[in-house]
């Protein structure tokens, strides 16, 4: 218990924000506050730092409010940064986190919030002042709740990468990890093999023996070559837990779910293809089949990876030596433009692989 609390001390110094990817307000800074706010729509708008408690419990809160809100383009809900923007906070004498403003359509001078700190709460505010009907939002997890019955299909599946939480539902560290912990799972929700879980351990005393669970929150990844459980022995804001599931699982996302300039390349098969481009046609066959057989035994991303090396080297033996080079450009010329988001995805793989091969 004394490790995780340790660890957790640590992450709550870091950066803590809701992902984009996951959120529905607008992150307001100097450059756009006045574009946004005071004009053909009314905005709510917190003040917060990365460091206020109250602000970490308000997160959760705030943005349910943002997700009942998505789609009404009378309102608009903001957030600044007053660690980073304090010009803005300034302005407009924020002198204690959360701090809660109106700003009705057209004015930048605001009124203070002063209700209750609640999804239910900010929601009845925001039609009152904005004149709208709003119901409250459920927010889509990403976070798969486990028990009993589910824990052994899920948690044991060996083709699954699964990392989960053992929490207490009293556990203030855990309470304040859930925005990034949920942020997390959004992040690989793409990823058919990896899934972030989490089991009520006080509920579940059983199995929480059985894992050797001793403090909260405790993470574990159960990789598919380790159903014993690994523990996570980081920090637990979300650049961290990213960069320890991309290690560990062969993904190459960043905190917003997006593919990385790094995803798709493997060194081994780098290293084969670009012997085969190399090689004379008499020898091109044989090192082709070599790519083929490496390919072939990976599994999990890896696999999708090797799938696009292999069609790399077929297009080569048959379009000749110029195709890389100018696939590499063609990619390029698509990926600048609106893309379907499947389709970018695979543009994008293919294109850190041919950018790592030239």
């Amino acid at each position: 218990m004394a490790t995780s609390k340790i660890q957790f001390t640590l992450a709550t110094l870091t950066l803590f924000l809701i992902s984009p990817a996951l959120s529905d307000f607008v992150t307001l800074t100097p450059n756009n506050f006045e574009k946004e706010i005071g004009q053909d729509r009314g905005a709510l708008v917190e003040f917060y730092t990365s460091w206020c408690g109250h602000c970490k419990k308000l997160a959760p809160e705030y943005e349910r409010l943002g997700v009942s809100f998505k789609g009404t383009k009378s309102v608009l809900i903001g957030k600044v940064d007053c660690d980073e923007h304090k010009q803005i906070c300034t302005k407009y004498k924020i002198s204690g986190y959360p701090t809660i403003k109106w700003f009705a359509k057209g004015s930048l001078e605001p009124q203070e919030y002063d209700g209750a700190h609640t999804a239910y709460a900010l929601v009845e505010y925001m039609n009152s002042q904005a004149g709208t009907n709003v119901k409250m939002g459920a927010i889509q997890r990403n976070v798969v709740r486990l028990n009993s019955e589910n824990f052994d299909e899920i948690v044991l599946d060996e083709t699954k990468n699964v990392l989960v939480e053992f929490y207490a539902p009293w556990c203030g560290y855990c309470k304040t990890l859930d925005p990034t912990y949920e942020s997390l799972a959004a992040a690989f929700k793409k990823e058919d093999d990896v899934i972030i879980a989490k089991l009520d351990a006080q509920k579940y005393k059983d199995l929480e023996k059985k894992y050797s669970v001793l403090g909260y929150p405790t993470l574990k990844l159960f990789s598919k070559n380790n159903k014993g459980g690994e523990i996570y022995g980081g920090e637990f804001d979300l650049d961290s837990l990213v960069n320890f599931i991309n290690d560990k699982c062969g993904t190459g996302r960043d905190r917003n779910g997006q593919l990385t300039s790094t995803a798709g390349i493997v060194e081994n098969l780098n290293k084969l293809v670009k012997d085969f481009l190399s090689a004379g046609d008499d020898d091109k066959k044989q090192k082709y089949s070599i790519i083929e057989e490496e390919a072939g035994n990976l599994d999990g991303p890896l696999a999708r990876y090797g799938k696009i090396y292999t069609k790399i080297a077929q297009s080569c033996m048959a379009k000749g030596a110029g195709y890389a080079k100018n696939e590499l450009k063609r990619l390029e010329r698509i990926l600048s433009k609106s893309v379907n988001p499947l389709k970018a995805e695979e543009f994008t793989l293919k294109k850190n692989i041919l950018s790592a091969l030239a």
